[in-house]
């Protein structure tokens, strides 16, 4: 009877182990089981990337249009005021560095005033000169008058006597003709030299004035009404107090128009084949979770480029936003889903179900009824999250998200038309 019963104790206890291994066993088997199923409905092929906001259109609040005219290459950005603010049409905006400007007004006075003294020094001395000129024709006239006298009154003198009073005349004659043509001469070389003169102090006096003018242009104001924004350079900076304004671009803010909006993302060389002009775009705006957008892509870039602190080669494209809201603001930033493709009925799982084997061939790993089947597929287009399956699995199965221990020995059920094909190059 003792030896019974120590026997069923035996028996219960050994039950209840293999009951807990059992158990346990059961339980890890389904922690580790992570399904998902084969689903048939709409696909889409997106591409996401942030972005930024700009105005589509916008108005340059330039600075003064002269600067290369006064050799004024480029100049510093003294004072501007702030980003975001709303200003109304002739409001100060921004105030250029005059240094350099100063500079060249001082040397432009300076030349102004040399010379308007050379042109007065100029008109004095040819009039001193002429004056002299003429004093010495009006001398030759008394002398030839004096000569006709003195020859009229030799006429009862002998003939070689009246000769010489001629010849005496005739001299007296000829250097007054001279004497008229040399002081045309002077007159016209008289009246070059004022000219050019003129001219130079003129030119002066014009540059001057050109200058004083562009001064009061350093002083910026708004060509319209809006909200100021900051110009940013070619590396993405903004421009503020400090920037420097060169004279062959002189833009030193905008005035963007709010009403129409773009947004400027930027997609890598992988993915950049599958985005066109046309497609839909889906955004969302980081300041505001919860506001949803739509636009279409109008332009994408030919040529890719370097953007600071990547590596890789990324492709500017542009997307115009349908909706005018009057909270969108140039700056913000965007999260730009484009809709690359739509397939309408596809059958798709998700991206971690799908698995390689060697270079071409990719299975997934399929829970049929009790049993497991590691099979091949064939693969369509895929997004971040899913991939189409064109064939090897049928709607509603369950695959499996992660590999279950010892399917790396399992035989791969091939698709038919690739089994063959493998069978016919053996």
């Amino acid at each position: 009877m003792k030896k019974r019963t120590v026997t069923i104790v035996v028996g219960i206890f050994t039950a209840l182990i293999i009951f807990f291994i059992a158990k346990v066993n059961k339980g890890a088997s389904a922690e580790t089981e992570v399904l998902t199923q084969v689903k048939v409905g709409e696909f889409r092929s997106e591409v996401t990337a942030s972005g930024e906001l700009y105005a589509k259109n916008s108005v340059n609040i330039l600075g003064p249009d002269g600067m290369r005219q006064a050799n004024i290459w480029e100049t510093t950005i003294s004072d501007i005021i702030d980003e975001g603010t709303v200003v109304e049409k002739g409001d100060y905006v921004a105030r250029l560095d005059q240094s350099e400007l100063g500079q060249r007004i001082q040397q432009a006075s300076s030349d102004f005033t040399i010379s308007s003294s050379q042109y007065k020094e100029a008109k004095l001395d040819t009039a001193m000169e002429l004056r002299k000129a003429r004093d010495e024709m009006d001398n030759m006239r008394f002398e030839m008058k004096k000569q006709e006298l003195v020859l009229e009154n030799s006429q009862y003198e002998p003939p070689a006597t009246i000769k010489e009073k001629q010849m005496e005349l005739d001299r007296a004659n000829k250097r007054l003709l001279q004497a008229q043509e040399n002081y045309k001469l002077q007159l016209e070389k008289a009246k070059a030299k004022v000219e050019a003169s003129e001219a130079e102090m003129l030119e002066d006096k014009r540059r001057l004035d050109f200058l004083q003018e562009i001064s009061s242009q350093f002083v910026i104001t708004a060509p319209e009404a809006g909200m100021l924004i900051y110009r940013r350079d070619w590396r993405g900076n903004k421009i503020a107090q400090g920037g420097r304004v060169a004279s062959y671009d002189p833009i030193v803010a905008t005035l963007p128009d709010l009403t129409n909006m773009i947004s400027k993302t930027y997609i890598n060389e992988v993915d950049i084949n599958t985005v066109s002009s046309g497609q839909i775009v889906e955004l969302g705006l980081d300041a505001f979770p919860d506001k949803r957008l739509t636009g279409t892509v109008t332009s994408v870039a030919n040529m890719g480029q370097q953007r600071p602190n990547s590596d890789s080669k990324v492709f500017e494209v542009v997307v115009e936003i349908n909706e005018s809201d009057t909270t969108l603001r140039p700056g913000m930033s965007t999260s730009n889903k484009i809709v690359a493709r739509v397939v309408p009925n596809a059958m798709f799982i998700p991206v971690e179900a799908v698995h390689s084997q060697g270079d071409s061939i990719t299975y997934v790993i399929v829970k049929d009824g009790l049993g497991i089947v590691k099979q091949e597929v064939e693969l369509g287009i895929s997004n971040s999250d899913q991939v189409i399956i064109k064939a090897g699995l049928n709607e509603g199965q369950n695959v499996y998200l992660s590999d279950p221990s010892g399917m790396e020995d399992k035989a791969l059920n091939r698709l038919a038309g690739k089994q063959s094909l493998a069978q016919n190059k053996q």
